[in-house]
């Protein structure tokens, strides 16, 4: 039985590969899925055709599955006969050949520079502002991951040389600018910090309880501060997205973005260039006599 190599197949995307628990989770559920579906076909499991894994993407799309969540679930399963290969388990990787449905191609939402100036520039009351604040100049300052600013210790920052280290996807470090304005306000919230908690504590930023705050909770304070500063609903990702906007926008340099942002990838990256393409497109509506038809009077 095939099934019996997916512990052993997440361990290896675990230990070798460096892939987070969320992401072992998503390809679980994957090939529970693709599992699932054999069982019910009565399909022989030890020699899985290609005929096979199509039957599971046409399952899928009538199931009204995105065309994005079929494309990761067919990753899963090329991964895992991969592995399969490695181990010599199997002799073919029966996904190999099958095509992946194209989605529409969504570019990241992206807060224009006087949206952040007005989410940012306030003056903070009290120690959970401080706190706020800082967590997100830093966000927008650096192009961090969520994730990234939630496992931030004490030493990840130096203030004198004004650059984080973060540990991104697949535990890979990378050291990053950060602004005068995140400085200043990292500063702010170090003094607080000394104040509710012990040197053994490594994390940057606490919640209320003196403990690293989890993700979560940055979400909902992020979500409080946008309704409190009278904007529409702002997320970290967007954030991440102004960040790698903004940059681009004013240098033209991808590869550096590329850098900032920790992708492994260009093609990654190249999404902003459309992203400030439809900028500049809005631009030349708005402003070229003869972009578009005047209705007429």
């Amino acid at each position: 039985m095939l099934d019996r190599h997916i512990d052993p197949f997440l361990s290896h995307l675990e230990v070798v590969r460096h892939l987070s628990p969320h992401t072992i989770s998503s390809y679980r559920r994957d090939l529970d899925s693709f599992f699932t579906f054999l069982k019910e076909k009565h399909d022989s499991w030890e020699e899985i055709q290609d005929h096979q894994v199509r039957g599971f993407v046409a399952q899928e799309r009538r199931r009204g599955l995105s065309a994005r969540s079929i494309q990761r679930a067919l990753s899963s399963i090329r991964s895992f006969f991969n592995y399969l290969l490695d181990e010599e388990v199997v002799e073919t990787n029966p996904a190999a050949n099958i095509s992946s449905p194209k989605s529409a191609q969504l570019l990241p939402k992206a807060l224009d520079t006087d949206l952040v100036k007005r989410l940012l520039d306030f003056k903070p009351q009290g120690d959970i502002e401080i706190r706020d604040k800082a967590m997100v100049e830093l966000l927008y300052s650096s192009g961090l991951r969520l994730s990234e600013l939630c496992g931030l210790n004490m030493d990840s920052i130096s203030v004198k040389e004004r650059s984080c280290r973060v540990v991104g996807k697949g535990n890979k470090t990378r050291d990053l600018p950060v602004g005068e304005k995140a400085i200043q306000s990292l500063r702010d919230w170090l003094l607080v910090r000394k104040k509710i908690s012990s040197d053994t504590n490594k994390a940057l930023f606490l919640n209320k309880n003196g403990k690293r705050i989890s993700n979560r909770s940055v979400q909902l304070r992020l979500e409080r501060l946008s309704k409190k500063r009278g904007l529409p609903m702002v997320n970290p990702h967007m954030l991440r997205h102004s960040f790698a906007s903004h940059i681009l926008e004013s240098s033209g340099d991808l590869r550096a973005v590329q850098e900032m942002l920790g992708h492994s990838d260009i093609g990654t990256t190249q999404i902003y260039t459309k992203l400030d393409f439809q900028h500049l497109s809005k631009v030349y509506d708005e402003a070229h006599p003869r972009a578009k038809s005047r209705k007429s009077k």
